[in-house]
């Protein structure tokens, strides 16, 4: 067993330009439990602003030890000594007159307790952060929370609480959706990046693990090592747990809901194109369903790593911080319509994938809303000839295409239609939606299926033939975007406030469970996150309906072997052609200003 809690706090104001604390001790009031953060702060006896982070990762793991690659390729400015995993830096934030609080989420590095990431609790706790970080004597009373990834992701959460002090926060490349974001695309388990997330980034932090230190992952527990049964009795482990609940009624995900409406600090929402399977749609979506009166949506590209730190980007952050927490507003963020809404990057041409210097070509141009006023919600129908067209297909005869319905990444099964090339540059900007009539038949000596699942992915040619690829979350080349659907849960709910044409409401609850019948045909509209793309003239879109994941899904694959059994999905799928199945891509065309 550990020591019992120690009140270790250490205090140094000689060895860097700021004072750095180590190990306060917060008392947290939602439950008797403690959190322990480092603060960083300028050497000076104003108050300043403070600028919260709370994670599971480790406020005391070494930014170079955590990633060694990625911290080698972070913009000088943003390298030092104290530099973390996608958080804000102490020497360079300091030195504009922030102080930084990094806390351990509890059950992690420092901080006992449960270890459950992303739950109510957590929310919880971080809301008490957020309090004792306003209430400091070296605090302005004023805090923001910028951070990217799981430190943008709970910012939302912790936002709609409204704890006393936020002033303004900045979800950079985070989901604000736990279900759809994350965890159940469409309602298909994404297994795989939770699974490489959970042991390399969060259990390997957990307060008690021993060995830490042997592994340059932080100091070990304060308290002392904890043995591996108690480990385990301290952790609600997300794969266990997003394998064994499937709806959104389960409390599981329902403790974790929370009304987006409810956000009403100044936000700028980041998301990155290249982000199609984990933050992206949350970026759009936290920035349409806020309640803030200034909210602002910035989408940029390149890898989920390093954009965060580049100078540019970093000089937003710090005009919109420095608006709603020091009252210095060089921008015009706090004046109602001095800044559009909405800035977008443009992808134009093909200047290849995970090359900042090539990405930073792409134009921007500003928007007063999303989804942009002026689209032109165009349908390209699916032939059974396994084209894309504007014409409304005369489908006269009853006809299907097949195809097998478990394929691996490896072997994908899949039916591909394609656009004739476009005849003029042509701008593809917002959500896309694709309406296909389905169904599946049993395999000669297999089970009868009782579900599908459709994999969808948009992929651009270039007028020279050749597939357009972008960065990726990791530096991965990806497509366009991508879209899921198990057909189960393809119940919609058109009276719900969020239902929108062109982005069916789904609540995914045991009551919009619906049976799939082999022969049975049944028309889906499957929803496709956001992207953006300016085809040049001479160049196609290619529509790929799988069984499976295909290129570009990265770490991030669906192949639970319980959650996509043969039992339940072995058998051939079948897209239906007719009189009475008219099969559509909805793209958002942008005309010109």
């Amino acid at each position: 067993m550990p020591n019992p809690i120690k009140d270790i706090y250490s205090k140094d104001e000689t060895s860097f330009p700021y004072v750095y604390e180590q190990n306060a001790t917060i008392k947290l009031r939602s439950s008797e439990g403690l959190v322990r953060c480092n603060v960083y702060r300028p050497k000076t006896s104003d108050k300043v602003p403070v600028l919260v982070t709370y994670g599971p990762y480790g406020k005391d793991i070494p930014y170079k030890d955590f990633h060694p690659k990625s911290f080698s390729e972070v913009n000088p400015e943003h390298r030092s000594e104290h530099s973390a995993w996608e958080t804000p830096d102490p020497k360079f934030w300091t030195s504009h007159g922030y102080a930084v609080v990094r806390a351990d989420e509890c059950g992690t590095g420092q901080s006992p307790g449960l270890l459950d990431t992303m739950s109510r609790g957590t929310s919880e706790a971080f809301f008490d952060v957020v309090e004792w970080a306003a209430e400091q004597p070296w605090s302005s009373g004023k805090v923001g929370l910028l951070g990217i990834s799981y430190f943008a992701g709970s910012q939302w959460r912790v936002a709609a609480r409204k704890p006393k002090g936020l002033s303004a926060i900045v979800p950079w490349e985070g989901m604000s959706d736990y279900y759809r974001d994350r965890c159940r695309h469409g309602g298909i388990l994404s297994n795989s990046f939770i699974r490489f997330w959970w042991d390399r980034q969060v259990v390997s932090n957990q307060y008690g693990r021993p060995g830490r230190a042997a592994r340059n992952w932080g100091p070990d527990t304060l308290e002392g090592n904890l043995p591996e049964e108690e480990l385990v009795k301290n952790r609600q482990d997300q794969n266990i747990d997003n394998l064994n609940n499937h709806y959104r009624d389960d409390i599981y995900y329902a403790s974790k809901e929370y009304d987006m409406a409810d956000i009403e600090v100044p936000l700028l929402s980041v998301g990155n194109w290249g982000g199609i399977l984990l933050h992206l749609r949350g970026n759009v979506e936290g920035f349409v369903n806020a309640g803030s009166e200034f909210k602002y949506l910035r989408m940029i590209v390149g890898r989920h790593d390093l954009p965060f730190y580049y100078s540019e980007e970093v000089e937003v952050q710090r005009s919109f911080l420095d608006a709603f927490l020091k009252g210095e507003d060089r921008v015009g963020w706090s004046k109602k319509g001095a800044v559009p809404p909405v800035d977008i990057v443009l992808r134009k041409g093909d200047v290849g994938f995970n090359d900042a210097t090539a990405e930073r070509t792409f134009a921007r141009r500003s928007e007063n809303e999303w989804p942009i006023a002026r689209t032109a919600w165009t349908k390209f129908y699916l032939t059974p000839e396994q084209s894309l067209t504007t014409e409304a297909p005369l489908n006269t005869l009853h006809k299907k295409l097949g195809y097998p319905a478990l394929g691996s990444l490896e072997k994908p099964s899949l039916l591909s239609f394609t656009t004739p090339a476009f005849d003029a540059e042509t701008e593809i900007t917002g959500n896309v939606l694709a309406h296909l009539n389905v169904s599946v038949t049993a395999d000669p000596t297999g089970p009868t299926p009782t579900d599908i699942d459709l994999f969808l992915t948009l992929r651009h040619i270039s007028p020279a033939g050749k597939e357009v690829f972008y960065t990726g979350t990791a530096g991965d080349p990806v497509p366009l975007t991508k879209g899921w659907l198990r057909v189960s849960l393809r119940n919609t709910s058109p009276e719900h406030p969020k239902h929108r044409e062109y982005l069916p409401w789904r609540e995914y609850t045991r009551a919009d469970v619906r049976s799939v019948i082999p022969g049975e045909v049944y028309g889906v509209d499957v929803e496709v996150w956001p992207t953006n793309v300016v085809l040049e003239k001479g160049a196609k879109l290619v529509l790929e309906v799988a069984s499976g994941d295909t290129q570009g899904c990265g770490l991030f694959q669906h192949n639970h072997p319980e959650d996509r059994s043969e039992e339940k999905f072995r058998g051939t799928n079948f897209i239906s052609f007719g009189p009475k199945y008219t099969n559509y891509l909805t793209l958002p065309v942008i005309p010109p200003k």
